[in-house]
């Protein structure tokens, strides 16, 4: 047998020294899909899924469970499907904010709204989880620069400018090109944003869209929850180069958590088990309890390969490596996809990753930066850009059929 007393030992000593870590230096996690969960499951009934109580069972995300994690701050994402178009996919977008809104107000003594990178920092120095929003996919503002601005006056302190489909203005990174990047109109949404000091949020973006975002916005950008295409060669990823940019720009790659995004013979499951999902009738994105009863009915006639904390690990080596120390951060996505990476099943688990970044020689002044500093600095240099914009620059009522016919 072999003895593994040492080595449990030293587990157990890296775990304590994360979490002591995460004390100080908290998690702030750029995407969590609760509020679509809650509004899929239970239409908002916060009786039904009191995230106060373990909720282990439905969902990825609760209050006791965030703790554990270490999370400090946390993007909620106010995502609603490409499916919702027009006016429809507006009025959804306000109801996920409610949403947001309607946590923060039961949980008053656990989740603190936050606008701004001071609120983070009161939040931390309070015990609370600073909560803010990201819109995931410019079909939220239906090319409505009037629309967005809206949204930033509620809350929503970044855009991702696609989803899984391509916009009028931009092109996804798994749809078919049609843009080429960013139409001249969507170049005027990245101003737009820039000016509002809201983060421009690259996930889910073509690599075209990507690289003129880049040329474009005067202010950092965001990947929310993104992961390396060189470790992981995926659509949703980001390409070296645009990784090597970000030094330039001052923005912050959070790298995710999802299989099927940073393992390749996960990906390929993937493909199978959402083909399966739709046979059975449910958007392949689904996971419903009733959703994984199927999602898991195909996994025991065909094994699932696992992404571990080790995987996650190799993207942000790999991310520290091409961006630098002051350009990478976290995104899990939980509540945001069915599957997790072993020792990331939920919100509860980042002390592993932390755990095993010390394993593998980070300082305790790198991951600072990665948990916490790194994103509050995004967010407050953005915040300063805007201040300087919005004194030689007015509201743009530019439309998409003015800007690009």
């Amino acid at each position: 047998m072999t003895d593994t007393t040492n080595t449990d030992s030293a587990g157990g000593e890296l775990l304590d020294r994360a979490r002591a870590l995460l004390s100080a230096h908290p998690v702030v996690d750029g995407h969590n899909d609760l509020p679509w969960a809650l509004r899929e499951q239970v239409r908002y009934d916060l009786d039904r899924r009191d995230i106060a109580a373990d909720q282990s069972a439905c969902l990825h995300t609760d209050l006791p469970r965030l703790r554990a994690g270490g999370v400090g701050a946390q993007f909620w994402s106010v995502y609603v499907r490409c499916s919702l178009a027009g006016d429809a996919a507006v009025s959804a977008t306000l109801e996920q904010i409610d949403a947001v809104r309607q946590l923060a107000l039961r949980y008053p003594s656990d989740l603190r709204l936050s606008y701004c990178a001071d609120d983070m920092e009161a939040a931390r120095e309070e015990g609370r989880i600073a909560s803010l929003m990201g819109a995931e996919g410019g079909h939220s503002i239906n090319c409505s620069l009037a629309t967005l601005r809206a949204l930033h006056r509620l809350g929503v302190r970044y855009m991702t400018l696609t989803h899984n489909f391509n916009v009028p203005w931009a092109d996804s990174a798994t749809d078919e090109p049609v843009a080429g990047g960013l139409t001249r109109f969507g170049e005027e949404v990245v101003r737009e944003m820039n000016r509002v000091g809201m983060l421009v949020d690259l996930s889910h973006v073509s690599a075209d869209t990507m690289r003129d975002a880049l040329r474009v916005s005067e202010a950092p950008v965001l990947f929310s929850h993104s992961s390396a295409r060189a470790v992981c060669d995926h659509p949703r990823n980001i390409p070296d180069d645009v990784l090597a940019a970000l030094p330039a720009n001052g923005g912050v790659a959070m790298a995710t958590f999802v299989p099927k995004f940073i393992l390749p013979a996960a990906a390929e499951w993937t493909r199978g088990a959402e083909a399966n999902m739709r046979a059975h009738g449910f958007d392949a994105l689904a996971h419903t309890p009733e959703a994984m009863e199927v999602h898991r009915a195909y996994e025991a006639r065909c094994p699932r390969p696992r992404a571990t904390v080790e995987t996650v690990a190799d993207h942000l080596d790999h991310m520290r490596e091409v961006a630098g120390i002051d350009h990478i951060g976290i995104g899990g996505d939980f509540d945001g996809t069915a599957f997790t990476a072993d020792g990331l099943q939920d919100v509860s688990g980042y002390p592993n990753l932390i755990a095993e970044l010390l394993r593998r020689g980070w300082s305790e002044a790198d991951l600072a930066k990665l948990t916490w500093h790194n994103a509050v600095r995004v967010l407050r240099d953005a915040e300063s850009v805007a201040r300087g914009l919005s004194v030689v620059r007015g509201p743009s009522n530019a439309t998409v059929e003015e800007l690009d016919g």
